[in-house]
């Protein structure tokens, strides 16, 4: 019983800390059927009115889903609120909540002789969940302050798979992805390959979501021209994402990308 109250008032003191911190902030929008979208936001620490600014949106894992608009600032929130990334990457960045009967990634989920298979289709239309995606970019890209060619997306495991259809279905939106854990339709990486930069992440003993999927991935980028960086953590299981947290130059390479310009001649 003491170990269990000693959880629960760490638990608690846990989630005072991480889902207390006064710069994000809930926030929602109605879509253009009238349904509504949850996310937290947060702004840079000293706006300037005349300055635009980067937009990166994470995409959470599935264990994260629902109504609240908190359980979605588990994982990768932190990294945003520390001061040097705040002094040295300011950015608007936004923490979409996925609802709990919809899903990031237009996906099936089977398991076959204790395997589990991952099947994507793109030709499908993409869920709600993504579209809201879609409408909150749609949403900042008006504001006068929002750095339109410096459009970020992460997400990590469903969120991973979400960054990488989002890329898929529409890459003049983005600067640069990073997919940590995911997979995606390969047979839509032409849309993006040349147009937007991509760091996949994944942990080489992946029983969830096999490392095959962002092994294959850059593969697929390759062949079509495209030139993606890739780190596998040769020890870590589904949860690459706090190696990834941690890896050197992250936000570096991330907020040095700049969406291409197309040029018709």
């Amino acid at each position: 019983m003491k170990q269990i109250i000693l959880s629960f008032c760490f638990l608690s003191l846990w989630n005072f800390d991480l889902f207390s911190q006064p710069s994000f902030q809930p926030e929602t929008i109605q879509n253009k059927d009238g349904k509504t979208i949850v996310f937290r936001k947060l702004d840079p620490s000293k706006l300037k009115k005349k300055k635009k600014y980067p937009l990166v949106i994470f995409l959470h894992g599935s264990g994260e889903r629902g109504s609240d608009n908190i359980k979605q600032l588990v994982h990768g929130s932190t990294m945003f609120l520390t001061k040097k990334n705040r002094k040295d990457y300011p950015a608007f960045v936004v923490f979409p909540q996925c609802p709990e009967e919809s899903y990031w990634a237009t996906r099936n989920k089977s398991k076959e002789s204790s395997q589990i298979k991952y099947v994507f289709d793109y030709s499908l239309q993409p869920s709600f969940a993504l579209n809201s995606v879609f409408d909150i970019i749609t949403y900042y890209k008006k504001m006068s302050n929002i750095d339109s060619n410096r459009i970020y997306i992460m997400g990590l495991s469903m969120g991973g798979m979400g960054t990488l259809e989002a890329i898929s279905r529409h890459p003049e939106m983005f600067a640069a992805a990073i997919p940590i854990c995911g997979g995606g339709d390969l047979g839509y990486v032409s849309n993006f390959a040349t147009k937007v930069p991509v760091w996949l992440f994944h942990g080489a003993q992946d029983d969830e979501v096999f490392p095959k999927f962002s092994r294959d991935m850059v593969d697929k980028i390759i062949a079509n021209g495209g030139f993606p960086k890739y780190t596998e953590f040769p020890y870590a299981n589904h949860n690459s994402w706090d190696a990834t947290f941690q890896t050197k130059d992250l936000f570096k390479w991330l907020f040095e990308q700049k969406r291409v310009q197309q040029t018709n001649y």
